[in-house]
C-alpha cells in the first residue's frame, strides 16, 4: 500500500499522504454489507454468516486493480478473530480492518480528504458516476 502513497506539501510543510486520483481507498462495512446482518450481542452466528453474491468477486477484482481494500465495522475488537478467520475462509482479499464503527447508521463523515459514500442496497456491482444531493459545508 504504501506505493501508492503521494507525498504531500503545503506551503513548504509536510502534510498527510495522498493516494493517486485512480486508486481507491474503498472502507467496506461487513454485516448487512457482505453478509448477513449479524448483531454483536450474537457474535456466536459471526462464523457461519452467509456471503451476500458478487462481494467477493467484486471487492477482490478492486484489491487486483490495485486498490486499498479496508474493512471498517461495527463489531468489536473481541471479534477481531472470528471475523478475519471468516473474511479469510471465504478468500477476501484486503488491507486492514477497523473495528468499533458507530452503530446505528445515518453516517456523517467530515474528513480534509475527498469522501465518497455508496449506500449498499443488496446488490456488489461495478460501481456507476451519478448525480446526487449531499450536504456540504455553506461557503
Amino acid at each position: 500500500m504504501k506505493n501508492n502513497l503521494l507525498a504531500a506539501e503545503e506551503n513548504g510543510e509536510a502534510i498527510s499522504p495522498i493516494l493517486p486520483s485512480h486508486i481507491k481507498n474503498y472502507m467496506i462495512d461487513i454485516d448487512g454489507t457482505i453478509c448477513d446482518d449479524i448483531p454483536n450481542e450474537e457474535a456466536e452466528r459471526m462464523a457461519t454468516a452467509e456471503l451476500y453474491p458478487d462481494a467477493l468477486e467484486t471487492i477482490n477484482k478492486w484489491f487486483d486493480e490495485g486498490h486499498v481494500i479496508t474493512f471498517f465495522t461495527s463489531r468489536i475488537e473481541e471479534h477481531r478473530g472470528v471475523t478475519e478467520d471468516w473474511l479469510n475462509k471465504h478468500g477476501f482479499k484486503f488491507h486492514g480492518m477497523v473495528m468499533g464503527k458507530p452503530r446505528g447508521g445515518n453516517y456523517h463523515w467530515i474528513d480534509n480528504h475527498i469522501v465518497r459514500a455508496t449506500r449498499f442496497e443488496g446488490k456488489f456491482t461495478d460501481l456507476v458516476n451519478s448525480n446526487e444531493t449531499i450536504e456540504v459545508f455553506k461557503k
